[in-house]
């Protein structure tokens, strides 16, 4: 293997800070400030650290655009889409057979890809998505009245930001509300393996304590799902899950892990997201009341909070794509089989694109964020996130006089989805 020259290498202190788990648990101080440094210094950089495989960091919001747009170089079917040690890479490969680890939309490429988003892109389109506007903002309205009703020191993200979206996304697939605590901590844990305070307590730590976590999750979101399934195709109803386990792809119903794939795909990616992107929203808000009053004063400024929100939270952290053959990017020399981290915070504070990148504003237009991605793998269910978090947003703020931070949030370590995991605060109705 040629050696690279030495201003490819990224040092390992900023490697590890973006790459690894639990420098997200402060993103602000950790994270985002290698983040900026890789921007100015090594924008498409190589890390080679211990115990991970050769990963190309991609910090800039154009390089991305571009990796995204070109699946045809750059792979989602190769690996896992999210960054894995060698010790949960192999593990992966072992228990699956070589196989892919799920068979969801993330780990695969066109014509696959396409097919199966074909399945539900029609139930997503904005026209459809709206039909259930009014059900979402009941759902809004039941949770700002316990919120604003409630006792005035409460933890927005387990109190609040947690179970909105995970009603709304369950009450889309048919979920009862009796499952959702189950729905909820499955969740916690898919995404939340490598954090103190979510990881599960039944999986042995050690190499590959990731990998082997999170493939134990999914199975049990599999057993769940196998039996709602079983049931929507006996009794199909009009919900999400009766579109999933119904479809037919070439005159065939989608296979069982198919199915699976899907469900768990948009009940875990349209929980998680739109939590933290809530929760951020309201921190942002305690840091920032005079952006509180300003929305107070004109309603007509909440899209523009959900989407300033999404861009500073930037709740999915990264995807990977893989290298398909030896080409040349940003004047590299990029190998078969090596691995790009897509870092969409990064992305979405680059100096280029947006100004004053590092500071939250509401009014911020034109707003060019890609935390719902782009290309081809942009995330299927943003009108969705985009509808629920502006109804919510829509009921809340007119009984919000003001939110103020009584300690400091803590956040999820990990690198994959994270964000706010408690958010104490005081408030005060209006």
């Amino acid at each position: 293997m040629t050696d690279l020259p030495t201003s490819a290498r990224v040092p390992d202190d900023i490697a590890r800070a973006v790459m690894l788990p639990g420098p997200y648990a402060d993103e602000e101080h950790i994270t985002y400030p290698a983040l900026a440094w890789l921007r100015r210094n090594q924008p498409f950089g190589l890390a080679e650290i211990e115990g991970f495989d050769r990963t190309w960091l991609a910090t800039k919001h154009a390089d991305i655009l571009e990796i995204e747009k070109t699946p045809q170089v750059f792979s989602s079917a190769l690996a896992d889409p999210f960054l894995l040690d060698k010790a949960g890479r192999e593990y992966m490969r072992t228990t699956n057979d070589g196989r892919r680890t799920q068979d969801t939309l993330a780990y695969m490429d066109a014509p696959e890809h396409t097919k199966i988003k074909n399945v539900t892109t029609a139930w997503f389109m904005p026209a459809n998505v709206r039909k259930r506007e009014e059900a979402i903002r009941q759902l809004a309205k039941d949770a700002v009245d316990r919120l604003i009703t409630g006792e005035p020191t409460v933890d927005i993200v387990k109190d609040f930001a947690l179970y909105y979206p995970l009603r709304v996304i369950m009450s889309l697939f048919g979920v009862p509300p009796e499952d959702e605590p189950r729905m909820l901590h499955l969740t916690q844990s898919l995404f939340g393996t490598t954090d103190e305070d979510t990881k599960r307590d039944d999986v042995e730590g050690g190499e590959g304590a990731s990998a082997r976590a999170w493939k134990a999750t999914l199975q049990d979101f599999f057993d769940y799902f196998n039996v709602l399934s079983a049931d929507r195709r006996q009794s199909p109803t009009d919900d999400l899950a009766s579109i999933i386990a119904n479809a037919k792809v070439d005159g065939e119903y989608l296979p069982e892990s198919f199915v699976n794939g899907y469900y768990v795909a948009i009940a875990t990616a349209g929980h998680d997201t739109t939590s933290s992107t809530i929760s951020g929203a309201i921190e942002q808000f305690c840091r920032n009341p005079e952006q509180l009053d300003a929305v107070r004063a004109d309603p007509g400024l909440v899209p523009g909070v959900v989407e300033e929100a999404l861009r500073w939270v930037s709740p999915v952290k990264h995807f990977l794509r893989v290298v398909k053959e030896d080409t040349e990017f940003r004047g590299q020399t990029l190998l078969e089989g090596d691995g790009v981290m897509l870092l969409y915070p990064s992305a979405d504070r680059d100096e280029e694109v947006f100004e004053n990148p590092d500071t939250f504003d509401i009014t911020r237009k034109p707003n060019k964020h890609i935390a719902f991605g782009y290309g081809p793998h942009q995330c299927i269910g943003q009108h969705v996130a985009r509808l629920e978090m502006r109804i919510l947003l829509e009921e809340l703020i007119p009984r919000l006089a003001k939110v103020e931070l009584t300690g400091e949030p803590q956040y999820v370590a990990a690198n994959f989805l994270s964000g706010p995991k408690t958010l104490p605060v005081r408030i005060t109705p209006a």
